[in-house]
């Protein structure tokens, strides 16, 4: 007989591995799907919008340089902090920043007339709950705006390789399911008045394989926590694998790196 799956156990082991390194080491680099995201959801000047996994703030920025208010939520602080130095350094003052699990948001019923996510609420343990805690802090005909890597991606192949090493949690649903449109819909169900996907690249630009694997592996919090949990020949061969995956990814040639990585666009309206 199976264990079931202990979501609390897995939420911190994902808090600890998100803590370590520092992300916004990568996270400045994909701004621009923050930016895609804001142009995509119509924000609008005075909107409340929320921005649930925040991270290092790229959808909160972006919200907040078109005028919105902006409530920027992280259950890891250490990446807040990065999000709210972005912000004082553009003196932004319409974003207030509060630590906050997707899964349980301190907000009442219909507060946000948008809820947003890049890269993010894809990651929380209880998909089903996140996407209802989303649907339920959302206004009536307000937008839940998301950006989530495919399966079939690289990101999504990355994870898969780190699977691979070092197996999840029996039980543990992938995160690339908010990048398949049908989960979406399965996922958001009579909530949803009208699902839109746009299919778009982030190109990761790099100096060579071996340049991608050690930013990752210092700064990006699952790949470091890997790598720091594997020693000799399984780390040796993790690396081997992910270099393969990255020049076969690989459209510069021989003399760069440049890496697109497939992720979903999705607008959703809320009935």
């Amino acid at each position: 007989m199976s264990t079931p799956l202990d979501l609390k156990a897995l939420k911190a082991r994902q808090q600890a591995a998100w803590a370590s390194g520092d992300y916004a080491v990568i996270g400045t680099t994909l701004q621009l799907v923050g930016e895609r995201l804001a142009e995509a959801c119509d924000l609008r000047w005075d909107e409340q919008v929320l921005d649930v996994a925040a991270g290092n703030g790229n959808a909160t920025l972006a919200a907040a340089r078109r005028g919105c208010q902006v409530t920027s939520t992280d259950y890891v602080p250490e990446l807040l902090k990065r999000a709210e130095e972005r912000t004082r350094a553009e003196r932004l003052n319409n974003v207030v920043f509060q630590a906050a699990d997707v899964e349980a948001l301190p907000f009442d019923d219909r507060t946000f007339d948008a809820v947003i996510s890049t890269f993010g609420v894809m990651f929380a343990p209880d998909q089903a709950q996140s996407a209802k805690e989303m649907i339920r802090v959302c206004r009536p005909n307000g937008r839940i705006g998301l950006a989530n890597w495919t399966p079939q991606g690289f990101i999504g192949q990355m994870f898969k390789t780190l699977g691979r090493h070092i197996p999840p949690p029996a039980g543990a649903l992938p995160p690339s399911r908010w990048g398949d449109e049908e989960q979406l819909h399965q996922l958001f169900g009579d909530a949803a008045g009208s699902v839109n996907v746009t299919r778009q690249h982030f190109n990761f630009r790099y100096r060579s394989a071996a340049h991608f694997i050690e930013v990752f592996r210092t700064w990006y919090g699952p790949v470091h926590k890997a790598f720091a949990s594997l020693e000799g020949d399984a780390a040796s061969a993790l690396e081997k694998d992910l270099t393969q995956l990255l020049n076969d990814s690989n459209v510069a040639g021989a003399s760069s790196l440049v890496v697109p990585s497939e992720y979903l666009e999705v607008v959703i309206r809320r009935r």
